[in-house]
């Protein structure tokens, strides 16, 4: 079969699209004939040499795929040969960028039927980071308000959609450029970040504060006075400290996406906001 590898860590110039032998899925995994492979920005950190993934060489990239299971090792249940599935799969292990790819089972869930196979490859780790964001680390409530601060992003999309599903009331910061997109999927109030303060904006005290941009350690900080006592300020990215405020309740939370299958459409565990972390973004509005 054909890949995309790296033998080398650097830019671009390292991938060679070259020949390997087809993966054979051992206990409790299955292969999956690869419909579409999403490229990430941890793909560049982990083939640049400067993210701590401890990765094989040669390696494969693409850790989020679509597509449908072609052969199943031992003792895997509930899938099936023909399946068609998506699936946020190990970072470490070779990924998608490959005509197949060997996951495991658990990592996989039944691929939504509104949009096309391919184009569902972009759904599992940024609907799941917005929704671990919210839901575990957030602990976001209906009737709550969250401030999604990079909301033009994919995660950020996902985020303010996902609340909005549960009942929170969304203000979100864009640029111009993806003021639309963010309205569109819900946002209560959209602030321009390019022309308003954000402490200006928000004058109400929000529970959960969610950031998703880049953003200087100062700047962080100051917007934390926007969380109510006892709220939570959650962020992805571990770069800039997490701040939070002890003497008010105000906790903080990095967090760091994990596969988690039990938020797929029809899980007994799934939560109206979870199910739709799996689908396409015209079912969350």
């Amino acid at each position: 079969m054909k890949a995309m590898r790296f033998h080398e860590t650097g830019g671009p110039e390292v991938l060679r699209y070259e020949d390997v032998d087809v993966p054979v899925p051992g206990a409790g995994e299955v292969r999956v004939r690869v419909a579409g492979s999403a490229f990430n920005p941890a793909d560049g950190g982990m083939r640049g040499g400067f993210l701590p993934i401890p990765i094989t060489l040669p390696h494969t990239p693409g850790y989020d795929v679509s597509g449908t299971v072609d052969a199943i090792g031992d003792g895997v249940d509930g899938l099936a040969v023909g399946d068609e599935v998506v699936g946020f799969i190990p970072m470490a292990a070779d990924g998608s960028a490959a005509q197949h790819v060997v996951a495991p089972a658990d990592a996989l869930v039944t691929a939504p039927t509104r949009i096309p196979l391919a184009d569902a490859a972009g759904l599992p780790s940024v609907a799941l980071t917005a929704w671990q964001a919210l839901f575990e680390a957030g602990g976001l409530e209906a009737g709550q308000r969250v401030l999604v601060n990079g909301a033009g992003g994919p995660v950020g999309g996902y985020a303010v959609q996902l609340a909005k599903r549960a009942g929170a009331y969304v203000v979100a910061t864009a640029s111009p450029r993806s003021r639309d997109v963010v309205e569109a999927s819900g946002a209560d109030q959209v602030v321009d970040h390019t022309t308003t303060s954000l402490l200006d904006a928000v004058q109400e005290p929000v529970d959960v504060l969610l950031n998703l941009a880049p953003i200087t350690p100062e700047r962080f900080t100051a917007l934390v006075p926007r969380v109510r006592d006892g709220g939570v300020v959650v962020s992805t990215t571990p770069m800039v400290t997490t701040p939070s405020d002890e003497d008010r309740g105000v906790r903080a939370v990095t967090i760091y996406v994990h596969p988690d299958a039990t938020c797929s459409p029809g899980s007994s565990r799934s939560s109206t906001a979870a199910s739709c972390a799996w689908r396409s973004p015209a079912a969350c509005r």
